[in-house]
């Protein structure tokens, strides 16, 4: 796949992800969550850019830093987003200030791996900005998964329909 189609996908990509994760969002028992996720990292492995030839241990070491980065991004975004139950049992989700500072941040050291990589010399491609966006896709939907299975619906719970409580906190 030629660079730009890569580069239109994944801002098509991160504006779907951005469009649809901050704004109050019904969260379903879909299980087909780390679909997208996987069609990124399918993508991104079929590039043959993903690591730079001339420095391959700088350049896997530098995508392995931006990995790391992606999976910390994910589970703070995971983290940072507010769950709640409705009245009729249905869970939401919603972004908060803190997963805009999350996502700031990551773009933020990933710019910063990009800056470095490339004073060293090294040649970074679409794939690993793919392979760090699917990790980060990937662990943020593992996350509010998680954090979903962990909820209890509160039919009639609180004043006014909602309860980020997680399940355990009740049998506390």
């Amino acid at each position: 796949m030629s660079g730009l189609v890569n580069v239109l996908v994944i801002d098509a990509v991160i504006a779907a992800v951005v469009v649809r994760q901050c704004p109050a969002r019904r969260i379903s028992d879909d299980k087909r969550w780390w679909i997208l996720p996987g069609i990124l990292l399918v993508m991104s492995l079929r590039e043959p850019g993903l690591a730079d030839p001339r420095h391959e241990a700088l350049s896997v070491a530098v995508l392995g830093a931006e990995l790391a980065v992606g999976l910390v991004t994910g589970a703070g975004w995971g983290w940072t987003s507010r769950l709640w139950h409705e009245a009729d049992g249905s869970l939401w989700s919603k972004a908060t200030k803190a997963t805009v500072f999350v996502w700031t941040a990551g773009l933020a050291l990933r710019a910063a791996l990009y800056g470095a990589a490339a004073l060293m010399g090294i040649h970074q491609g679409s794939a690993a900005l793919m392979s760090a966006l699917a990790v980060t896709l990937v662990v943020r939907s593992g996350v509010l998964m998680w954090r979903a299975g962990q909820m209890r619906p509160a039919y009639g719970g609180s004043a006014d329909g909602m309860s980020s409580q997680p399940a355990w906190k009740d049998r506390v």
